[in-house]
């Protein structure tokens, strides 16, 4: 039988450090409050005294948060940006992947970050979030043909951030049903001039032929 491999002291730290960061994020959504260390030792199985070999402070701990999770959201939305197959569809990628983030568990720990980690701390990090989130969407204006896609990119940023008030719900259907309306509203908008599938003036839509005059 082949021999099961230890793992190294430095992928054992992996863990550990990755599982005192999910449970630090597990515990900002539910609470919306800044976790003890204690707590967060508690949630992912290890001691206090463990939990301080990885961070000195909860404001440690929750700049490591907000370090591991804003990149993650970045990525998440640049995927499906990169797998839509048209710029129009990819612009459309941009604004579902935001809105389903809005709406989904990970917008309660963006809450509770918000409420509990210092502005000055947290303006960095966001700003480096949205440049990475906005050169994409400018991509994918220009490969559209928008002829002012910086002017533009504002808009649809725009747009997404008001459909996205309210999203957010404990219920997971009410969330759903409120995503579902909101994007049903940008489509409507947004629709015939992405040429999206489906949209009035979109590819693959038959124009109706005009009537015969008797």
């Amino acid at each position: 039988m082949p021999r099961i491999q230890a793992p190294t002291v430095a992928e054992h730290r992996a863990r550990q450090r990755r599982s005192i960061l999910d449970a630090a994020r597990a515990l900002l959504a539910e609470n919306g409050e800044s976790p003890s260390l204690a707590a967060v030792g508690a949630r992912a199985g290890l001691a206090r005294s463990s939990v301080y070999e990885y961070f000195s402070s909860r404001d440690d701990l929750l700049a490591a948060v907000i370090a591991d999770v804003l990149p993650a959201w970045a990525a998440r939305i640049v995927e499906s940006v990169d797998d839509a197959p048209t710029p129009g569809a990819r612009v459309w990628a941009y604004v579902t992947a935001n809105m389903e983030l809005f709406a989904g568990s990970e917008q309660a720990v963006a809450r509770a970050l918000t409420n509990v980690v210092d502005p000055a701390v947290l303006a960095a990090p966001m700003a480096e979030f949205h440049q990475s989130l906005r050169e994409p969407l400018l991509a994918a204006l220009r490969a559209h043909g928008e002829p002012q896609p910086e002017v533009m990119a504002d808009i649809v940023g725009s747009m997404v951030v008001r459909a996205s008030r309210d999203l957010w719900s404990p219920n997971k259907r009410t969330a759903q049903r409120r995503l579902d309306a909101a994007l049903a509203l940008l489509r409507r908008l947004l629709g015939p001039y992405l040429q999206l599938p489906g949209s009035e003036g979109g590819a693959g839509v038959e124009k109706p032929s005009p009537k015969r005059v008797r």
